[in-house]
């Protein structure tokens, strides 16, 4: 800022001088954020909508810059040094010169400080700077100066700093380019030589700080393969290259599972590792058989997680979002809802990773939209992008959200976040009054047939305390009947929890009886008494609360709205939850019985004009008799 400490000139592109190599000065002491989570590209926000090409690319012996996505500002606001990112107010960084203090955090936010040291909000000013806009390019070079000066290698001790290498990196390598179109000359002038100091000083960074093999590794491999090609330096194209092939098989499995645990992640790492393989090919690496096949995988595999209206589900860190179409692929169909590109063979599939994605089909017998779509999640404890969400299932039927996923409130360590990943923001059964902690889930088993699919799932999410779930998905009716079963050494509440859309209204018309009314359907949430019977207040409805946080929904991490929860309610050492979610059009009527014949209970329900019975064996499995 003006008046804190000596100024070296700003780079021009007249030819006028300035240093060969940022001067020495003392290292800022940083502010480093209150966060030690991984900030990314966060997926439907900060990311292309645009798919990398499906055919090999050119060998042109160059890197392409790979653009700014959704960081970039307004030239007016780039020119007063003025950032911002999200929903808060633009903040003056700098002196209007390019003098910017690069320890602003005005809204105590990690992500905003780490887009800030980005350098991404400068695209619209490089690009400007690359078609003829003097101005727009001297003060955007101004600001890269100023960052290089300000934050001498290394710069590990600002989280910020750190976190935002490989992206800055890219934008380093975009306003090289720039620099070249505008002067039209092929070498970098002498003046500029710092640029490219600085992009060695962020290679050295990005090989002694690899992130290894998640999507942050990705992104650093790519940049660092884009200094090789640009300063044409092989040995790091090389290990780029080895980092990528390493990466490959543990960012994506043989099935298309990614290692995020987050299905955002999964459409974020489709199109990473496309942007990789286009990266390779244009500057003459081969990028070898493996990424084609396994992003095929992942292109399969995000297809049949899309929900039947043509979004993807948010399970783990996910806003609301529409899968990325590419040519002739299974995504190609989902995107376009079924008109164009390849059918997915399977309409339920049981990944090993932890996922059941499944449908009543693909538009076959009714249009896409009107079909019924559904997710279970299971597995390995939470890791990277994961949430608490075992055992929780997303549903859509009628064309609309039918049971949610609450979203992806963000990256600020605050009790929105910790709600959020927490099982309290699932569809699953709670035990809020047990200290539980993030646990696998077995999927014990499952059984797929032409009208219903079951799923046995079991874990143990505290000491003392066991936890089963099965799940029976129905086609005409469509509909889904869980069973929960809740065991533990000393007195618990157990609390099943359904969270539904935000334009849902609930009305509870019994203990044993919720009805949600949206504008065309409505949905019925049955608690059936089954071996417990629900007391006077076991089932309950929360909205909005803040203390504790319940009640929420997130379409991005800019936005919350009130939606409401579900309870289903027990006390005791014990709890049998028997719930019936049934989507309904608005005037149809759902009505049930119940009856035991030799040790089985049986639920015969109507919806509508359709009937259909449902077994429950003593070991609790679910299955569909008529």
């Amino acid at each position: 800022m003006p008046g804190a400490r000596d100024r070296g000139t700003a780079p021009v592109a007249t030819g006028s001088p300035a240093p060969s190599a940022p001067s020495p000065r003392p290292t800022p002491r940083p502010s480093v954020p209150d966060s030690t989570s991984s900030e990314e590209p966060l997926p439907g926000v900060d990311t292309p909508a645009t798919p990398p090409p499906s055919t090999p690319v050119v060998n042109t012996g160059t890197y392409e810059c790979p653009g700014y996505s959704g960081i970039q500002l307004p030239l007016p606001m780039l020119l007063t040094d003025t950032f911002s990112w999200g929903d808060d107010p633009p903040y003056k960084v700098g002196n209007g010169n390019g003098d910017i203090n690069w320890r602003s955090n005005p809204y105590q936010k990690p992500s905003w400080y780490m887009w800030l040291h980005s350098l991404r909000w400068l695209g619209k000013g490089i690009e400007a700077g690359a078609k003829g806009d003097r101005k727009a390019l001297n003060h955007s070079m101004a600001i890269i100066h100023d960052w290089v000066q300000d934050n001498p290698y290394t710069w590990k001790g600002d989280v910020g700093a750190w976190e935002a290498t490989m992206h800055r990196t890219n934008v380093l390598l975009c306003a090289r380019q720039a620099v070249l179109t505008a002067l039209k000359v092929t070498k970098l002038p002498t003046q500029y030589a710092w640029l490219d100091t600085a992009l060695i000083d962020h290679a050295q960074f990005m090989i002694v700080n690899w992130s290894g093999p998640s999507n942050h590794g990705t992104d650093e491999s790519i940049a660092l393969f884009g200094v090789g090609c640009t300063l044409k330096r092989p040995e790091l194209k090389a290990l780029a290259v080895n980092r990528l092939s390493e990466a490959i098989t543990k960012a994506i499995d043989t099935q298309g599972s990614t290692n995020e645990q987050s299905v955002g992640y999964a459409m974020f790492n489709y199109l990473l590792w496309g942007r990789a393989t286009t990266a390779l090919q244009r500057c003459g690496s081969n990028p070898g058989p493996v990424i084609a096949q396994r992003r095929a995988a992942l292109s399969e595999w995000l297809a049949l997680a899309t929900k039947s209206t043509g979004e993807l589900p948010q399970v783990g860190d996910a806003v609301r979002q529409k899968p990325v179409g590419a040519a002739g692929t299974a995504l190609d169909y989902v995107a376009s809802l079924g008109k164009k590109g390849t059918r997915p063979s399977k309409r339920v599939a049981v990944f090993d990773a932890g996922y059941v994605f499944g449908r009543t089909g693909w538009g076959e017998t009714r249009p896409f939209t009107q079909e019924s779509t559904y997710s279970i999640r299971y597995g390995a404890a939470r890791t990277l992008h994961g949430h608490d969400d075992h055992m929780s299932i997303t549903y859509a039927s009628h064309g609309r959200d039918v049971l949610i996923d609450p979203g992806h409130s963000g990256y600020q360590l605050d009790k929105w976040q910790a709600w959020s990943k927490s099982q309290a923001a699932h569809n699953v059964m709670t035990i809020p009054s047990a200290d539980t902690a993030s646990v696998a889930t077995q999927l014990v088993r499952a059984s797929i047939t032409p009208t219903w699919e079951s799923y046995s799932l079991a874990d143990s999410p505290a000491p003392g305390v066991t936890r089963k779930r099965d799940v029976l998905v129905l086609k005409d009716p469509d509909l889904i009947i869980t069973l929960d079963r809740g065991q533990a050494t000393d007195t618990q509440r157990y609390e099943t929890l359904w969270h539904l859309a935000p334009d849902q209204k609930v009305t509870v018309q019994s203990p044993t009886t919720a009805v949600a009314s949206g504008t065309k359907s409505k949905t019925y949430l049955l608690q059936i008494p089954y071996q417990q019977q629900p007391a006077a207040d076991g089932l309950t409805v929360v909205q909005g609360q803040q203390d504790p946080v319940q009640g929420w929904y997130y379409p991005d991490i800019f936005h919350r709205q009130p939606a409401p929860v579900v309870k289903f309610n027990r006390n005791g050492t014990t709890a049998t939850i028997l719930s019936a979610i049934v989507p309904a059009g608005s005037t149809e009527a759902v009505t049930y019985k119940t009856r035991t014949v030799s040790g089985m209970f049986f639920v015969d329900l109507t919806v509508g004009t359709r009937k259909t019975t449902i077994r429950v064996q003593q070991d609790g499995r679910l299955a569909r008799i008529s």
